[in-house]
């Protein structure tokens, strides 16, 4: 478009230059040798006009006659890079599709259309139809000339990378991506992997400078690179508690600025804070941590904050902290542990209840199993509350990759994933009911397949595994088929009045397990029946 402008402004100019002295006319006189040349200006002009446009073609002409050999060349070379170039592009398609046959085809044919030292990328195709061929000792020859390139260092340390990790060579696996995150702390994959190494190595103080180079070039999100942060620091303040509990604490308050409801960081803080004998400021974190999210160990943490204290003390401690957060069941279930260290069991049996109305769970159930043990010793009800639990979903613990851990950890044992465990409940609950009633095929299974107890003679009845899994798989099946329908009270039907609707039940849900010695005569022996002995 520019060049249009232009091209149209200079033919104005060059008419209006010619009106200009059309609308002027005069004679130009030349004496040359004695003679006198005269003509009209306007021809004059036009002439010398005529003969710079006529030197210029004369110049061009002769131009393009002395370059054309080079020129000749220059476009036969094109053509051929371009092929070549082609043949790269179809190639790399190929290898992205699995066609070894012609990527190697491709490959061939642009090594011989394009130099390697010109074109990289060669070096990748053929490395990639080396490794769909299952040649990797070539194509780990093609990745280390990569490493070797200043301009492919990069992709020649990932590929090594890569290989190290299929054959399972972690240390070289480390030493490449270290490499690679050294030279270029923005490639994701080599900081990551760098970032991950260090932490298994407990290298913590080499993963913080990674992470803030990593941060620095914007690769991770900040807050991402926050988390990570209090992590490494919650880390590495973990490593210190013992032999400094100063470094423990500045890490893990370090730590909760950057994540304020991280809780293994408020936990090593408060820790580090008791044993200095700061006990409010370790209240305080304890406290602001619950109140953004409670969690079972910052209340047992809080509650036995000090050695000395007595139960009822515990119990008080425990009481703030349900007050902070009122109708929680982590509130609940402090507060019944407290009283029943203390002995009270009608507030520990209230809140536990409480606890187990709002989320029924294995934790409330075994509570109120041992509340049972301390206060009645009634085994029937310890029994009934043990299969609620057995029944019941299991409590949150910390997982990671599918394993359960009893603390926190910076890494999954499983994977070496940095951040990886949470707060929930474990995998493998117990299935429920489907939707047409029936028991899950899994139970069904499970139930067939226990050894029959007859074909066995057991050492010991009370020990003996069969029956142990017998009365488990019975319990679970129990728990998954649906409820029958309830009869009506013998006194009832003696008295011909229906019992009222809405009367009260106790959350105790029904008789226990061990009922005592049926009567023949009033209940009938049922068709099926678990005997122990």
């Amino acid at each position: 478009m520019t060049r249009l402008v232009i091209f149209a402004l200079l033919v104005l100019l060059l008419a209006y230059g010619f009106s200009w002295f059309a609308d002027r006319p005069g004679d130009i006189s030349l004496i040359w040798e004695g003679q006198i040349y005269q003509t009209k200006l306007i021809v004059a002009v036009s002439a010398i006009i005529a003969l710079i446009a006529a030197v210029m073609i004369a110049w061009w002409f002769a131009r393009l006659i002395w370059t054309s050999p080079h020129s000749v060349t220059r476009y036969f070379r094109a053509r051929k890079r371009d092929r070549g170039y082609q043949a790269l592009s179809t190639g790399l398609i190929a290898a992205g599709a699995g066609n070894a046959l012609l990527a190697r085809k491709m490959a061939a044919r642009s090594r011989g259309l394009i130099r390697a030292d010109q074109e990289p990328l060669i070096n990748l195709l053929e490395a990639q139809a080396a490794l769909i061929e299952g040649r990797h000792d070539e194509a780990r020859a093609k990745f280390e000339a990569m490493a070797n390139d200043p301009e492919t260092r990069e992709l020649g340390l990932r590929g090594l990378y890569l290989e190290a990790r299929r054959l399972g060579a972690n240390e070289a696996a480390r030493q490449y991506a270290e490499k690679a995150a050294d030279n270029a702390p923005y490639l994701p994959w080599a900081a990551q992997a760098t970032l991950e190494y260090r932490s298994q190595a407990g290298r913590w103080d080499d993963a913080i400078r990674l992470l803030e180079q990593q941060k620095a070039a914007r690769v991770v999100d900040k807050p991402e690179a926050n988390r990570l942060h209090a992590v490494l620091l919650t880390a590495r303040a973990t490593e210190k508690l013992e032999g400094n509990p100063a470094g423990a604490r500045d890490d893990a308050l370090q730590a909760l600025k950057l994540a304020a409801d991280f809780v293994p960081a408020a936990l090593i803080a408060a820790k580090a804070l008791f044993r200095e004998g700061g006990l409010r400021k370790a209240a305080s974190i304890l406290e602001q941590v619950w109140k953004s999210a409670p969690h079972p160990e910052i209340g047992q943490t809080y509650v036995r904050a000090r050695s000395g204290d007595s139960t009822l003390d515990r119990l008080k401690r425990a009481e703030r902290l349900e007050a902070m957060r009122p109708n929680n069941v982590e509130s609940l279930l402090v507060v019944a542990k407290a009283a029943l260290d203390a002995q009270e069991f009608a507030k520990a049996r209230a809140k536990a209840e409480a606890a187990a109305r709002i989320e029924p769970r294995e934790a409330a159930f075994l509570l109120l199993a041992d509340i049972e043990e301390a206060e009645t010793g009634d085994q029937g009800r310890v029994r009934h509350w043990l299969a609620q639990a057995l029944k019941a979903p299991r409590d949150p613990a910390w997982v990671a990759d599918g394993f359960v851990s009893d603390k926190w950890l910076p890494v999954s044992p499983v994977t070496g994933r940095l951040d990886a465990f949470e707060w929930k409940a474990p995998f493998g609950q117990i299935e429920g009911p489907l939707e047409d009633g029936s028991v899950p095929a899994s139970i069904e299974t499970a139930l067939k397949t226990l050894p029959p107890l007859r074909d066995v003679k057991p050492e010991s009845p009370v020990n003996d595994h069969r029956i142990i899994e017998l009365e488990r798989a019975a319990t679970i099946a129990e728990a998954v088929r649906p409820a029958p329908a309830k009869p009506k009270p013998v006194e009832a039907a003696a008295s011909g009045k229906a019992p009222a609707p809405n009367e009260a039940k106790p959350f105790f849900g029904g008789l226990p397990d061990d009922p005592g010695v049926r009567d023949p005569r009033t209940e009938p022996e049922p068709k099926t029946r678990l005997r122990l002995f």
